[in-house]
């Protein structure tokens, strides 16, 4: 289930504003303006805008919008959860067999488990449907990779052409060293290009892409339960020992909460 991620857009107000309160309070209000130049900008999003269109195909680009949405979304794995829907499925198999499992499974949301069960259920051999599973696992990181490295190659355009322009600003203020009223505005171009592509870079571009890397990590890990859960299932595993070997992908301090809960619930009968 994917829910609102506050944190992306926390993050980024949260490091605009205080670049702005480093700026404010050092400059002062009636100097905060010199640090916005329509030229330096134009530099940076027009070089930045031209690279990425060079670099990418129109097919990839494509996948930018959904991508970005992306980056403003978390999926919410309950690992808990799903071990025990397949200690459920489990239990049913051994106790009415693979085909009873056939019923009910358009109920379940999410597609991945549903087209392991339905593969287990039509008597597939359980080498085959991991193979069969694993490859679209592969093919979902790659459609995330390309998606990524959009941000990623962002990440290192942005300061390129902030270099880029920190250069046009020095031969500007060489060429016209016998004005020194255009020093100023000029150098202003060549440092504050070097500024934007920076932060832009360091705030948005390579967070947002190691964001999304650790996104495909997390469902890849979630993945592979589901596929150990599938073939448990399949291979008629007591539903006790599918738990157990489930329980090895949840992390330690869930581990430590369900062996509370289970000596609570000993001390209880006892």
């Amino acid at each position: 289930m994917k829910k609102l991620d506050y944190l992306t857009p926390v993050g980024i107000f949260v490091g605009l504003t205080m670049v702005f309160f480093a700026i404010y309070s050092n400059a002062g209000a009636g100097n905060v303006q010199f640090f916005v130049q329509w030229s330096s900008i134009l530099i940076v999003f027009g070089g930045l805008a031209a690279a990425i269109l060079i670099n990418f195909s129109l097919q990839e680009l494509k996948l930018l919008p959904k991508v970005l949405k992306e980056t403003f979304k978390s999926d919410d794995h309950d690992l808990e959860d799903l071990i025990n829907t397949f200690v459920e499925l489990s239990t049913k198999a051994r106790r009415e067999g693979l085909l009873a499992l056939e019923v009910g499974m358009e109920e379940v949301e999410d597609p991945f488990i549903r087209k392991g069960v339905l593969l287990a259920v039509d008597g597939i051999e359980p080498d085959v449907i991991k193979d069969i599973m694993m490859a679209e696992v592969v093919a979902m990181e790659e459609r995330h990779r390309k998606g990524r490295s959009i941000f990623e190659k962002a990440g290192e355009y942005a300061p390129a052409w902030g270099m880029i322009g920190t250069l046009v600003g020095l031969v500007l203020m060489l060429q016209s060293l016998n004005d020194p009223e255009t020093l100023g505005p000029n150098m202003a171009i060549a440092l504050l290009t070097t500024l934007y592509g920076t932060l832009l870079a360091n705030l948005v571009f390579i967070p947002m892409a190691n964001k999304l890397s650790m996104r495909t990590e997390e469902e890849v890990f979630v993945k592979q339960i589901v596929v150990e859960g599938v073939i448990g299932v399949q291979s008629g595993q007591n539903p006790k020992i599918l738990e157990e070997k489930l329980s090895a992908f949840l992390p330690n301090h869930a581990k430590d909460q369900d062996d509370e809960e289970v000596e609570a619930s000993e001390d209880v009968r006892a």
